[in-house]
């Protein structure tokens, strides 16, 4: 039996620096704007651990959207969002017209591996979407 093969569809990363989060994390408004409900930090985290949090987060967004080649392009950024899995790994979760268009580009064997780093300055992300070869 053939194991299923994948193979690189794009690949993207993005930097962001992390003061300019500052004045997302004391407006609601914004993180509503650009974050699903499902990513949230503790209000008791600090003022820093939020903006890197927020950061890194975001530039996952970017980086999502330059490895599927569309740019932020029919889709809402809250439909793009980092949760963990059981291993507290981080893993990208995409929904709604992100997910139609991810589907429309990919087919529904996709693949899609987020890294995330940040430290008191920066904070980075790198996607690849991997897509089932039968598909190219």
């Amino acid at each position: 039996m053939r194991k299923e093969e994948y193979m690189i569809f794009g690949v993207g990363c993005d930097i962001t620096k992390v003061s300019r989060f500052e004045k997302w994390v004391s407006s609601p408004e914004l993180i509503r704007r650009f974050y699903n409900e499902n990513e949230c930090i503790s209000e008791s985290a600090g003022l820093q651990r939020k903006c890197e949090f927020y950061a890194s987060r975001f530039a996952a967004k970017e980086a999502f959207s330059k490895a599927l080649g569309t740019g932020i392009f029919g889709f809402s950024l809250r439909e793009i969002f980092v949760s963990k899995d059981g291993n507290e790994k981080p893993e990208m979760k995409i929904i709604g017209n992100a997910r139609k268009i991810l589907e429309e580009k990919c087919g529904k064997n996709y693949r899609v591996h987020v890294s995330l780093s940040h430290e008191r300055e920066y904070a980075m992300a790198y996607v690849v979407i991997e897509t089932d070869d039968r598909l190219v």
